[in-house]
């Protein structure tokens, strides 16, 4: 196994799908489509790798005549700026119009295209033709969420068995022109728990999951246990094909989610309405296992272990990402990349962990099937324009053992009790858990309003970010706010000023708070927190138009997320630099002591609701 230390890749979110409605583009949704400059910005983290797409349907949109100028000049530049793009022709995608996925012409198509993709870009050494070929068959040939919107087995299998061959075509075209050429295949790997009762659809479920990358290693022959099953659907013929000239991956690419691992249960009184599903023969509720085993199940590391059993091939965590507030998505990333740094030292070859959404993206809470809400990522580009939140300094960060954000300290939500919504049921493993123990840096609400300091150390408890609520500011005998007596086992990150003070007094606390390093944040009125505050066009974001007011929690939500990005954001804001907030023209004052460039008007824009669902632990990403 290679020394080298672990690779840090990145990725932008660029599904192009299609409905019965038409094609989604998350590339044209996030605004990337019109920036070059996002590159400079991502090669600012310090990746080795990007996921990059020269996408099939953004090419060749009409099926014919390629367009090349968008990827020439971003591949030129990712050239430049020293970064190996991972090129991925399509992405939960079906291909220009005149083709789909249950089409005879899709994977032929595919592998013309990806050679004229290497014969212009003959450079490029990695590629991922297909992302997630089993996902999508899941998505577009079983559940019909997504185009042709069938709803069989057959229907699945030949959608899987149309992008395995296309990756097979496409690869076969690239390494003619590229002998070097590397295939990194990335699908979503999970795995499914259940009653005794459904356990036999737990273990197909379970089985399943592994049929896109056996079938490129040539594993799906008359002896692996999914050769009948699939064969009945008249595909034999195919079946050997593949198997006689298969197309092993070069990097097994694990993509896991929070809610990857899923609980199967046939008491449906014990789960609500919308879980229900079922096969040909039962009908039972289908959850995050997250939600309901005690201890929850092993997650990533289990997943990257499996693979690894069962291949024998470099792995590489392929997408990381959370859908939820921002200090569980800290927690998330420092986790993952924590725990492929345990498994590599426990022998298992993982190359890289990858920042996932760069950007953030578009819509995965209604599955790509109609527009959804914006979940900022390692950039926030609710505005337009891309903001780095905490999440860059914590991604720049990992590989050389940075200090991470106190709050990235804390367990997130499925590491602590409230995570369990569903009656709990016992899961046998022997994995210690970790502590709940609040031991990071604390935030302080310091508020004379007691029903705010309350709304303030609710969501703050509900978000696992540890806190004190401390009285009103008080004048010492030199005029000097009570902060710069703080005990020193406090230690806080973090201060909240709500309520009136003179703008002297408001001065000093943010330079006493730059002084200790502590980023602060004043609403000059308690009043503040039950005012409503106006949100984005998640979809099409411009600033100041109004789209969504949403309640108290969303606005608490919204500036938390704020205060934890600006303890190491751009630019630094300065004492007394005034940021309106726009949701009812009023001031808030931030203050960061990051540093990096003073601003003297710092406008923060508008923000698209921050569910307090999730803020209690409800991961809304990819919940398939």
């Amino acid at each position: 196994m290679p020394m080298d230390g672990l690779q840090f890749w990145g990725g932008v979110e660029c599904t192009v799908n299609r409905t019965a409605a038409g094609y989604s583009d998350q590339i044209r949704l996030s605004g990337h489509h019109g920036r070059l400059a996002d590159l400079d910005l991502f090669a600012s983290l310090g990746m080795t790798a990007i996921r990059y797409p020269v996408l099939w349907e953004r090419v060749m949109p009409d099926g014919r005549t390629p367009d090349w100028s968008w990827t020439d000049e971003r591949l030129g530049r990712l050239r430049d700026l020293g970064i190996r793009p991972i090129a991925g022709l399509v992405h939960h995608g079906s291909g220009p119009p005149h083709t789909h996925l249950l089409d005879d012409g899709f994977a032929t198509g595919l592998g013309d295209y990806a050679a004229k993709v290497v014969e212009r870009y003959p450079w490029i050494e990695s590629w991922t033709p297909v992302n997630e070929p089993l996902t999508t068959a899941r998505f577009s040939g079983l559940y019909g969420h997504w185009y042709p919107h069938a709803r069989d087995e057959a229907a699945f299998w030949l959608a899987l068995l149309n992008q395995i061959d296309g990756t097979r075509a496409a690869m076969r075209a690239i390494r003619q022109v590229n002998p070097a050429a590397k295939l990194i295949q990335t699908d979503d790997l999970g795995r499914t728990y259940a009653t005794v009762l459904l356990g036999e659809q737990a273990a197909f479920d379970n089985l399943r999951r592994w049929a896109g990358w056996d079938l490129l290693f040539g594993r799906i022959t008359p002896h692996h246990p999914l050769w009948t099953r699939i064969a009945s659907f008249g595909f034999a013929e195919r079946l050997r094909r593949i198997a006689d000239d298969p197309c092993p991956p070069d990097i097994v690419g694990v993509n896991h989610y929070l809610t990857s691992d899923r609980f199967l249960d046939h008491r449906l009184q014990r789960y609500p309405t919308h879980t229900h599903g079922g096969n040909a023969r039962r009908v039972y509720a289908d959850v995050e296992a997250v939600r309901v085993l005690d201890p929850p199940p092993p997650g990533l590391a289990g997943a990257l272990q499996e693979a690894w059993d069962r291949y024998g091939t470099p792995l590489a965590v392929t997408e990381v990402h959370n859908g939820c507030t921002r200090e569980e998505q800290l927690r998330w990333a420092a986790e993952a990349w924590d725990k492929c740094l345990t498994v590599r030292n426990d022998g298992v070859d993982i190359r890289a962990v990858t920042a996932w959404s760069l950007l953030g993206s578009h819509g995965w809470d209604t599955l790509l099937t109609k527009p959804g809400r914006y979940e900022p990522g390692v950039f926030d580009v609710s505005d337009g324009t891309p903001r780095p939140t905490a999440l860059a300094r914590l991604w720049s960060g990992l590989a050389a053992g940075a200090a991470r954000h106190p709050v990235a300290m804390a367990p997130g939500w499925w590491r602590r009790s409230e995570r369990l919504v569903y009656p709990a049921l016992p899961h046998p493993i022997k994995a210690p858990l970790p502590s709940e123990h609040q031991h990071d840096r604390p935030l302080l609400i310091w508020c004379r309003d007691a029903s705010a300091a309350d709304i303030w150390a609710g969501i703050c408890a509900r978000r696992g970010i540890s806190h004190r609520v401390v009285g009103a500011l008080s004048a010492d005998a030199m005029g000097l706010p009570a902060i710069a007596a703080l005990p020193d086992h406090l230690r806080p990150w973090g201060l909240i000023h709500i309520g009136e003070a003179p703008d002297d007094e408001a001065e000093t606390v943010a330079s006493l708070c730059e002084a200790m390093d502590i980023a602060s944040l004043r609403l000059s009125n308690a009043s503040q927190v039950a005012d409503d505050f106006v949100s984005i066009d998640p979809v099409s974001p411009q600033r100041h138009s109004i789209a969504t007011v949403t309640d108290t929690s969303g606005f608490v939500n919204a500036l938390l997320d704020l205060l934890i990005d600006g303890i190491y954001d751009v630019p630094r804001f300065e004492a007394g630099d005034r940021a309106v907030l726009p949701y009812d023209g009023s001031a808030t004052t931030i203050y960061s002591p990051c540093g990096i460039a003073p601003a003297k008007t710092v406008e923060i824009p508008s923000r698209p609701p921050i569910n307090l669902a999730a803020a209690e632990g409800v991961s809304c990403s990819r919940g398939d």
